[in-house]
């Protein structure tokens, strides 16, 4: 069966995805000016560290001064790093819009689709990902060489490594520890990064961005368990930052530059293929073979009542033979309308779990669906739109 406007069925649990989320949490940074024409935001966690770096200093006995000195050693060693990844967006032609800068790095958005796009490429995010830790590290390696040769009885290994009462130590390891902090696979650090490209090329957009999160909160939960044990509110500052990362950017080609303005209704899918619920999972399969969807909508009667996914049917079939779509079928569905924001739905599709198909409704209607797979080739051909259209709008 094809087309759309389908009466949501009463068998399903439908729930709205205009409730509260993670927004609040996006609104706890400040502006730090515009800097060669790029907008620079500094998150929160700024100000908890500079809190921290001059309890430190007061917890040592030593001038608070040096507490917030090394809170600015913190921010220069994010400026090395952050430079040397803009000069990798200059030599590869990409305009940056605005920077979110976060205390292990910046999130960067792009001012055009075209640059969101390309810097969405692996090769490209793996270039950047790597650019940051090389500069830290090079940068602390250089100080170490500069300090062990002017004092060469400066005791660069004594612990702790960093403090507010040996400032020229603390000034080697903050560059050296954010080189390595960098590298652990957790958004939004680099390392998490480079994880979620290669998971979102093999599992898809939807399936890597959550894969790659829930690393993340892995990694981040055990950095906080750490810091407790061992009492070091460094690492404990550090594993909340990464537990609450993925929340935090929003670098993906999805969540970039202009496409703030692109809502539900640029992008559903109008025309689709539906499943009936009493057909068995062998037809269902069929269908499948013959379809480009990935996800179908399960009707009856002609109502909606779920989804279900390509994989979730070959899964069932090779766990318990055949049987029925409605006994594999997911019944609970998030849906969207029309004029929702792409970027707000998508955050929340990767936020949430088990969604494979978000149905766009208006009034009592399902009047279009997106799935993972439409939406990466929806996004792509409006792109191409876009870029086809700036010549003409240019000579008008």
């Amino acid at each position: 069966m094809f087309g759309a406007d389908y009466p949501l069925g009463s068998g399903a649990g439908f729930r709205s995805f205009s409730g509260p989320t993670m927004e609040a949490m996006r609104a706890w940074n400040f502006s730090a000016g515009r800097w060669f024409g790029v907008y620079v935001r500094m998150h929160a966690f700024w100000l908890a560290l500079l809190g921290l770096a001059v309890g430190s200093a007061t917890y040592a006995g030593v001038a608070v001064a040096r507490g917030m000195l090394l809170w600015c050693l913190m921010l220069g060693a994010v400026a090395v790093r952050e430079m040397a990844r803009a000069l990798v967006t200059l030599w590869e032609g990409l305009e940056l819009k605005g920077v979110l800068v976060l205390p292990t790095g910046a999130v960067l958005s792009y001012a055009t689709t075209d640059a969101s796009e390309r810097a969405a490429k692996e090769a490209l995010q793996l270039r950047l990902a790597l650019a940051g830790p090389a500069a830290n590290l090079l940068f602390g390696l250089v100080l170490a060489g500069l300090m062990l040769t002017v004092t060469p009885g400066i005791e660069l290994w004594a612990h702790p490594w960093v403090t507010p009462t040996r400032l020229l130590r603390s000034a080697v390891w903050v560059n050296l520890l954010l080189a390595g902090v960098n590298l652990l696979p957790a958004a939004p650090l680099d390392g998490g990064r480079i994880v979620r490209g290669m998971l979102a090329r093999s599992k898809g957009l939807m399936q890597g961005a959550r894969a790659s999160a829930g690393i993340g909160q892995a990694v981040g939960f055990l950095l906080v368990a750490v810091g407790v044990a061992g009492r070091n509110p460094w690492t404990l500052g550090l594993g909340v930052l990464v537990v609450f990362g993925p929340h935090l950017e929003s670098d993906s080609m999805l969540l970039d530059s202009d496409v703030d303005a692109v809502t539900m209704r640029d992008v559903m899918l109008r025309n689709f293929s539906t499943i009936s619920a009493s057909e068995t999972l062998e037809g269902a399969l069929e269908s499948a073979v013959h379809s480009l969807q990935d996800v179908f909508p399960v009707v009856r009667g002609g109502n909606m009542v779920g989804a279900v996914s390509r994989q979730g049917i070959v899964a069932a079939l090779r766990a318990t033979g055949d049987g029925y779509v409605q006994g594999v079928m997911t019944r609970t569905l998030s849906t969207a309308s029309p004029d929702d924001s792409l970027v707000k739905t998508v955050r929340r599709m990767m936020s949430a779990t088990g969604v494979q198909m978000v149905p766009v409704v208006e009034g009592e209607r399902v009047v279009g669906i997106i799935t993972p797979q439409n939406l990466a080739h929806s996004m792509r051909m409006l792109n191409q739109r876009r870029r086809l259209r700036r010549p003409a709008d240019g000579r008008e």
